[in-house]
């Protein structure tokens, strides 16, 4: 789709530079106090393995494991733990059902995504924190070449039909957050959370919809195609079912948030037609706050 607007990471910088300076440093300063020591966890200098990951460039040719090297044709690292320290790990849905929206003077609910994903990070990593991309193979790193890497990333990944995250191995107090419409079915969201939660990662869920998906503003004869290769569904008066379709979805909401609240999670819903800072800041908040407890 063709735009004149400016590249996503300028957006989300852009985006993230709004939110007020002060109150972000102060957020960032009452968590460290509250905390004294960082109780957080990052790659850097320490005694205690983390994982082994493929070398990259600018990785220092002393942090090559070659034992472990000799095993493939590839080179391996040795990653160990800086026990002050924190990683966060970000994902967004790239499936189908995100490339929606239903007027043109909303955003895309996956460039929504993107936008938010990558202005999260520009914040954790202007505040010292380690981010990386869930899924991506790439380890949490900082520092402003860690978000050209991030934005490359988002602006290059295809299409996952898949819609929900693989859980998978984290480093202890990691946290992630997650961001899609999270339409699928809540035992199939359920297991993803779960398999997070038992590993001892906290986490986020930030359902994204499209305002037309919250209210069903359509009358008269419509036909619904899915984008995920639902069967097409044709409603002769879809003001009879509003009513219907608006409890559901509420149900539907409310099991996300039981289940995040099981797991000792974090919940929020955003819609597009809303502005993406007030996401971004419920967001942030929610971070700062678990930080500080």
């Amino acid at each position: 789709m063709a735009t004149n607007s400016p590249p996503l990471r300028q957006r989300a910088e852009q985006l993230a530079a709004t939110l007020p300076p002060l109150l972000v440093a102060a957020e960032r300063v009452a968590a460290t106090v509250a905390q004294g020591v960082h109780g957080r966890r990052r790659v850097g200098q320490g005694e205690t393995f983390w994982q082994f990951r493929e070398y990259d460039y600018g990785d220092q040719p002393q942090s090559i494991d070659w034992r472990q090297s000799a095993k493939s044709d590839r080179v391996f690292v040795r990653e160990m733990e800086w026990e002050a320290a924190q990683s966060v790990w970000l994902w967004r849905d790239t499936s189908a059902s995100m490339a929606w929206r239903s007027a043109d003077r909303y955003p895309l609910k996956r460039e929504r995504a993107d936008l938010l994903t990558l202005a999260l990070a520009a914040m954790l990593l202007r505040s010292g924190e380690r981010v990386a991309l869930l899924g991506s193979g790439v380890s949490p790193s900082s520092g402003r070449t860690a978000l050209t890497r991030l934005a490359t990333a988002i602006e290059r990944q295809d299409e996952d039909s898949a819609g929900l995250p693989a859980v998978r191995p984290l480093p202890r107090n990691a946290q992630v957050i997650l961001m899609g419409d999270f339409l699928a079915p809540l035992d199939a969201v359920d297991g993803i959370v779960r398999g997070f939660a038992e590993a001892g990662i906290k986490g986020f869920l930030l359902q994204i919809l499209d305002p037309a998906e919250e209210t069903l503003p359509y009358d008269g004869r419509v036909r619904f195609d899915g984008t995920e290769g639902e069967e097409s569904w044709l409603l002769s008066r879809v003001e009879s079912v509003r009513r219907d379709y608006a409890a559901r979805l509420q149900v539907h909401r409310d099991g996300l948030r039981a289940i995040a609240r099981t797991a000792n999670w974090t919940f929020t819903s955003h819609h597009t037609d809303q502005p993406a800072q007030a996401a971004l800041l419920a967001l942030y908040a929610a971070l700062t706050h678990r930080s500080r407890r």
